[in-house]
C-alpha cells in the first residue's frame, strides 16, 4: 500500500501531473485524426521522451497510450472512420447512432464505457502483474526461451487474418534482430561493413518507419476519398435507462478486453471484436446490433480500453509485449534503463507502482477530457490530409535523427517504411515483424544460455515442466487460426448441408 501511495504521490507532482495532462491532450488530438493510431503516436514521440527522467517519460508515454485508445471513438462515431484500428468495431453502431441525430449520446456512452473498462483493467493489472512476476522468479534461461517462443508464436493471430503470413513476418523480424556483432563468437552478421550496424538496427527508427511511414504511404491511395461528417450539438451523459440497458455489456467488455489484453500480441482490436461478438450472441436485442445499438457500442469501447491495462501485465511482469503499442513502450522502458520482468518488481518497485498510478490517473482524467472537450476535439476530424501527413513525416524524420544525430537512422526509418508498405500491399501485417524484432534478441540470448546449461543437449528442454507448458502454448498459438477455420467450415457444413452438396 505504501508503494501505491508513493506512486500516486509521484504522479501528482506538479511537473509529472502536467506531463500526464499534456500526454492526454496530445494523445486525444492525434487519436482523433483518422489513420494515426496509438502505436504510431507512441513511436513518433518516443525519441522525445528519452531526454527525460524515467518517471516523467512514463507519464508522457502511458497517458498517450490511454488517451489515444479513447479518442479513436470520436472519429469512428462522427465520420465512420476509426482513429485507430481498435476503434473500427465502434463504427458499427456509433455511426448509425450519429446519423439518427444521437451523436452526443453515442459519445457520452463511449466515454463512460471506455473509462470503466480502462479503470477495471488497471485494477486487474495491480493485482495480476506482481503475482505473475513472482511466478517468473522460478524461470531460468530455458523457461524464458520457451516463453519468448510462445510470445512470438502469438503473432499468428496478430495484425491480420492470415496466420501463415503473420508467422513469416514474425520470422523476418527475428532475422532482423540478428544483425550486428554476435557477442558469443565476436563475429559480425549481416552488417555489410556498415559500422552503424555493429550493434544492430536502432529499434526506434525501425518502429517509426514501420508504423508511421508505412501508414503515410498507404494513405496516398485514399487522398481523394470524401468522408461524410456529422456535426455534434453537445455531449450527453448516459441516462439511468442507458446504464440499465448496457451495464452487462460494459462488464462483459471490461472482462473480455482485460483477458485478451493479457495474451501476448493481441491487443485492443482483437478484444473489441471478440467482446462485440459475444455480447451480441447473448443479447436479447441482437437485431439492433449494427444499426445503432448502445450495447454494441458500450461493449466495443469497454473492451478496447480494458485491453490497455491488460496488455501491460505481460509487458511489466515478463518483458513480453501484450500488444503493438506496449512493444513500443517496452523499448521506451529499456531506453530509460528499466528492465521489465521480475527483477523490476524486486529492485525498482517504485517504478511499477508509479506506472499503476499514472494509468489510473490518466483514465480518471480522460472522463473529464471526454465530457467537456469532445465537441471541441470533434473539430479535428476536419483537418485536411494535405496538412496532416506532411506533419507526420516531419515528426518521423526529427524523431529518428534526434536519437544519435545520425542521418543513417533516418535512412533506416525510410527503408523500413518502404518495406512495411510493400508488405501491406501484399497482404502482410507489420505488427508481427515489430514483435519479432523486439523479442528476437531475447530469444537468441536465452537459447544460447540454455544450451550452455544443457551442455549442448537440446533435448533437455523437454525435461523442464514450465518450458514444456510454454512449448505447448506456442504450438496452440500457431495452429489456433487453422483449427478455428476448420471448425468454422465444419459448422457451416452441418448447418447448410444442401449448399455443400
Amino acid at each position: 500500500m505504501d508503494l501505491l501511495i508513493g506512486g500516486f504521490a509521484a504522479a501528482f507532482e506538479p511537473y509529472n501531473f502536467m506531463l500526464i495532462l499534456a500526454g492526454l491532450l496530445i494523445g486525444t488530438v492525434i487519436g482523433i485524426l483518422p489513420g494515426i493510431g496509438a502505436t504510431m503516436t507512441v513511436a513518433l514521440l518516443l525519441p522525445f521522451t528519452m531526454v527525460m527522467e524515467p518517471i516523467p517519460a512514463l507519464c508522457m508515454l502511458l497517458s498517450l497510450y490511454c488517451a489515444n485508445g479513447f479518442a479513436g471513438a470520436i472519429s469512428a462515431i462522427l465520420i465512420n472512420v476509426p482513429g485507430s484500428s481498435s476503434a473500427m468495431v465502434t463504427c458499427l453502431d456509433g455511426y448509425p447512432l450519429a446519423k439518427r441525430g444521437e451523436a452526443g449520446r453515442a459519445l457520452g456512452m463511449a466515454t463512460v464505457a471506455s473509462t470503466i473498462g480502462g479503470i477495471f483493467s488497471v485494477f486487474v493489472m495491480i493485482i495480476c502483474a506482481p503475482l505473475l512476476a513472482k511466478l517468473a522468479y522460478q524461470f531460468g534461461p530455458p523457461e524464458y526461451f520457451a516463453l519468448t517462443l510462445f510470445g512470438i508464436s502469438m503473432v499468428a493471430s496478430a495484425g491480420g487474418a492470415n496466420a501463415g503470413r503473420n508467422i513469416i513476418a514474425g520470422g523476418f523480424g527475428v532475422l532482423i534482430a540478428t544483425v550486428g556483432i554476435d557477442y558469443t563468437s565476436a563475429t559480425e552478421r549481416f552488417t555489410f561493413d556498415y559500422v552503424e550496424l555493429s550493434n544492430g538496427f536502432q529499434t526506434v527508427p525501425v518502429l517509426i518507419g514501420l508504423f508511421a511511414i508505412t501508414e503515410l504511404l498507404m494513405q496516398v491511395h485514399s487522398l481523394n476519398v470524401v468522408v461524410e461528417r456529422i456535426a455534434m450539438k453537445a455531449m450527453k451523459l448516459p441516462t439511468l435507462d442507458d446504464y440499465k440497458k448496457t451495464w452487462k455489456a460494459i462488464a462483459a467488455g471490461s472482462g473480455i478486453g482485460t483477458f485478451i489484453g493479457i495474451l501476448p500480441a493481441e491487443g485492443g482490436t482483437v478484444a473489441s471484436i471478440v467482446s462485440y461478438s459475444e455480447v451480441k450472441r447473448w443479447s436479447k436485442n441482437r437485431k439492433e446490433f449494427g444499426h445503432g445499438s448502445l450495447e454494441g457500442l458500450a461493449a466495443a469501447e469497454a473492451a478496447n480500453n480494458a485491453a490497455t491495462g491488460g496488455a501491460m501485465v505481460p509487458t511489466l511482469a515478463l518483458g513480453i509485449p501484450g500488444s503493438a503499442v506496449t512493444a513500443v513502450i517496452l523499448v521506451g522502458l529499456s531506453a530509460q534503463g528499466l528492465r521489465p520482468g521480475p527483477f523490476l518488481f524486486q529492485h525498482q518497485p517504485d517504478f511499477i507502482y508509479a506506472i499503476f498510478a499514472i494509468m489510473m490517473t490518466a483514465n480518471l482524467l480522460w472522463l473529464v477530457f471526454g465530457m467537456f472537450g469532445a465537441k471541441l476535439f470533434a473539430l479535428l476530424t476536419l483537418v485536411p490530409s494535405a496538412i496532416l501527413w506532411p506533419s507526420v513525416f516531419t515528426l518521423a524524420v526529427i524523431g529518428s535523427y534526434s536519437l544519435d544525430q545520425s542521418m543513417f537512422d533516418v535512412w533506416v526509418m525510410l527503408a523500413f517504411g518502404l518495406i512495411g508498405y510493400v508488405m501491406k500491399r501484399f497482404g502482410f501485417s507489420v505488427v508481427p515483424l515489430a514483435m519479432g524484432l523486439i523479442l528476437g534478441d531475447m530469444l537468441e540470448n536465452s537459447f544460447k544460455q540454455s544450451m550452455l546449461i544443457f551442455a549442448q543437449d537440446w533435448t533437455l528442454f523437454f525435461s523442464r515442466p514450465i518450458a514444456l507448458l510454454f512449448f505447448a502454448c506456442a504450438l496452440l498459438g500457431i495452429s489456433s487460426s487453422y483449427i478455428l477455420d476448420a471448425l468454422s467450415r465444419w459448422r457451416d457444413r452441418r448447418r447448410y448441408p444442401a449448399a455443400q452438396a
